[in-house]
């Protein structure tokens, strides 16, 4: 029987994160860095002998209402008919039935396979013959699903399963969840830039289909496929409560990804002045484990869970993971998919974004703005986070 640890503050108290005294870990999928494969975007909250938190309720995390506050998002009445799909590695066994509690415990409609709102293949767009579970991309996929689904309730949910962490077989996951018709598709995963990454741009080359990526959570550096041409690279914010109109304060988030790309051309919407090649990220959303999200996941084994590989029950999740799907969910709400241009439109729209003026990414940060948030543009947090749907 596992051991529950209370996370502080009960699931009803909006913006108050108040946890016990903890550290900060990567999720086990965060960890394979091996050529040829992607690794998750995913840190979790865990107690000082790093052995991830969980808890009978949730508890210490935000919520679906406060993703839904903090950017003033038309969740209750919008997203009917768009179909956001999830592109993870393996198989979450759990995937469904973690979904149903995630949603019943926030009073979200059902999102099943019965209803038709739920759907889960493999890379080749079967379903029923799914990839080998595995527990730490379980996690990364319960994030996922919950995300889009405390920003979006009313969307559908596609969750496309490569067979591993190969990024080729990703990849494919990709052009799968686009042929079967995704509005929006995002990807929690990245892996160190290289010189091939051009190749595999096509993967991403969907018009009409809005792909998120996220920046990563290793602080200021490019990932691929963040860098695509093809995407929205989705950097990360440290999300507070605070007494001002908008009720929330936003800074850039350490963690996130950013920089000037080695390889990928600039698109002609990005007009930032100190980066030839394309710039990470695009616009962000929030990703700080230490103000994070409820998740709910129960594809993890006791001793797992003591090596500091996942958490059974509820817990509290950051990571550029989470805001990728977030920001694909709001793509999806605004409905506006089939005529965007890759990346574009924020660039065109950027007086509906919230604008994160402070924060950095780097220690010293040597590259401007590519690593500092400021007014305007900047690496960490791209133009900024969403308020409403304006600029999707």
């Amino acid at each position: 029987m596992i051991a529950l640890v209370a996370l502080g503050a009960p699931s009803g108290a909006v913006g108050r994160l108040s946890l016990p005294p903890h550290t900060v870990i990567p999720g086990a999928c965060a960890l394979d860095h091996r050529a040829g494969r992607s690794h998750c975007e995913l840190r979790l909250i865990a107690n000082l002998r790093h052995r991830p938190l969980a808890a009978a309720a949730p508890a210490g995390g935000y919520g679906p209402a406060d993703i839904q506050s903090a950017y003033a998002l038309p969740s209750q009445s919008a997203g009917a008919g768009q179909t956001v799909a999830i592109v993870d590695a393996y198989d979450d066994r759990t995937a469904e039935a973690d979904l149903s509690t995630y949603r019943s415990t926030y009073g979200l409609p059902p999102c099943t396979t019965a209803n038709g709102c739920f759907r889960k293949v493999n890379q080749n767009g079967v379903q029923g013959s799914y990839p080998r579970n595995n527990q730490g991309w379980a996690l990364e996929i319960s994030l996922d699903l919950d995300m889009v689904s405390a920003a979006c309730p009313n969307c559908h949910i596609l969750l496309v399963e490569a067979k591993n962490n190969l990024s080729s077989n990703l990849y494919a996951a990709v052009d799968t969840a686009a042929r079967l018709g995704a509005d929006a598709i995002s990807n929690s995963y990245g892996a160190a830039e290289s010189s091939s990454d051009p190749a595999s741009n096509a993967h991403f080359n969907h018009p009409g289909t809005a792909i998120t990526v996220s920046s990563g959570d290793g602080g200021y550096g490019v990932e691929y496929p963040a860098a695509s041409p093809y995407v929205t690279a989705v950097g990360g914010t440290t999300l507070r409560r605070a007494s001002n109109a908008r009720g929330w304060s936003e800074t850039a988030w350490s963690g996130a990804g950013s920089g000037c790309s080695a390889y990928e051309p600039k698109q002609a919407w990005q007009a930032d002045a100190g980066c030839a090649r394309r710039t990470v990220a695009d616009v962000s959303a929030a990703a700080d484990p230490n103000t994070g999200v409820n998740v709910y996941d129960s594809n993890c084994s006791l001793a797992n869970q003591l090596l500091g590989q996942c958490f059974k029950g509820w817990g509290v999740v950051g990571g550029t993971s989470a805001s990728s799907p977030i920001i694909a969910s709001v793509y999806a709400l605004a409905g506006n998919a089939g005529s965007v241009t890759y990346g574009s439109y924020p660039y065109s729209h950027a007086s509906a974004l919230n604008d994160v003026t402070s924060g950095s990414n780097a220690t010293p940060c040597t590259g401007g703005y590519l690593c500092t948030a400021g007014p305007g543009y900047d690496g960490p947090t791209g133009l900024g986070t969403p308020e409403g749907t304006g600029a999707f």
